[in-house]
């Protein structure tokens, strides 16, 4: 059992609307993009006029492009979700992050995090595409109490926009940028139990979507939406099985690929609307951090018994599932038992 006390999200001021896109002439207008999608905007950390000149050509420029760092954002996310958790950042001991679009591949991001917040303690990372946060805590779950200090922070930190193509308009309509994160305990029980994780791995199709070092994202885009259709509908009525006798309400966040997936797979699993969540309209597919952003954006919405189903999928070719049940949500962390 693993208790989540506080979660948070950032998401970057600059909108990428679907008429933005479609003013690039890269084949793609706001009716193509809204039946095959189903996103409205999205949100990115790249300078639009660096998108609208270069199309992001060579994303190794993308970086110099940002209005803000990889870090900052990770620490927006964070500082919200110890608000809620009611605690200060001293009450940390340990910082794991993670990442899908990672700007280097040493140090691990989750030091950059804890220089910006001002804090010094242990810090790695543990990524697995956008299956980043169920591996995360479903890790953090399996490990010993006494390994482990009171309070961690757990953060999902995506710009993948610099690894887009403006100029391929299969992925450009698809992507934005964001951070979500989590504080979790092992020894204070909260409000919000996780439990329930499992994660699993197809390896053989690990080159079925991938971002490069210094490159551009691509997939293999048929054969992704096939499968994470299929993963997330197995894994939602897995979760539904085993725990739906005894939710009074479960909701459903899934992966914010785009919104046609997601609804066909609430549509499969007679998920009513007002029970499924997400944000992938306003904010496209951020990668590891939609998910968990979408949890806490419906941080005030969580009543005492409900059961939240979180399902994964992403690269690797990677997906997970965990439950997430309500006891009741107060302010400053306070909370009552359901």
């Amino acid at each position: 059992m693993l208790y989540v006390h506080g979660m948070g999200h950032y998401h970057p001021e600059n909108v990428i609307t679907n008429r933005f896109l479609s003013d690039l002439d890269i084949g793609s207008d706001e009716k193509w993009i809204m039946e095959r999608v189903g996103i409205e905007e999205r949100r990115t950390t790249l300078d639009l006029d660096y998108i609208r000149l270069t199309l992001n050509r060579d994303p190794r420029d993308a970086a110099q492009a940002s209005i803000c760092t990889r870090a900052w954002c990770g620490a927006q996310a964070s500082q919200m979700a110890l608000d809620r958790a009611g605690l200060k950042k001293e009450d940390l001991g340990l910082v794991i992050s993670g990442s899908s679009s990672p700007l280097v591949v040493c140090p691990a991001e989750a030091a950059t995090i804890a220089a910006e917040l001002g804090l010094e303690v242990p810090c790695f990372d543990i990524n697995s595409a956008c299956s980043t946060f169920i591996v995360q805590l479903g890790t953090l779950a399996s490990m010993r109490l006494d390994t482990l200090p009171r309070f961690v922070l757990v953060v999902n930190l995506e710009h993948v926009t610099h690894s887009v193509d403006y100029s391929d308009r299969n992925s450009a309509p698809l992507f934005g940028d964001g951070a979500a994160a989590a504080v979790v305990s092992m020894e204070e029980s909260s409000p919000l139990e996780f439990f329930g994780a499992e994660f699993f791995s197809i390896p053989g199709s690990w080159d079925k979507a991938v971002i490069p070092q210094g490159g551009h994202f691509y997939q293999e885009g048929r054969a992704v939406q096939g499968y994470a259709i299929r993963k997330t509908t197995d894994s939602l009525k897995h979760l539904q099985s085993k725990y739906g006798p005894e939710a009074p309400r479960m909701r459903f966040v899934g992966h914010q690929a785009n919104y046609m997936m997601l609804s066909h797979v609430a549509q499969r699993c007679g998920i009513e609307d007002a029970d499924h969540w997400h944000s992938v309209r306003e904010f496209g597919n951020t990668g590891c951090s939609g998910a968990p952003s979408v949890l806490s954006q419906n941080w005030d919405n969580l009543m005492p018994g409900d059961h939240v189903a979180m399902v994964v999928v992403g690269g690797g070719l990677t997906y997970g599932h965990a439950m997430l049940q309500a006891a009741g949500l107060g302010e400053q962390g306070d909370y009552y038992a359901s």
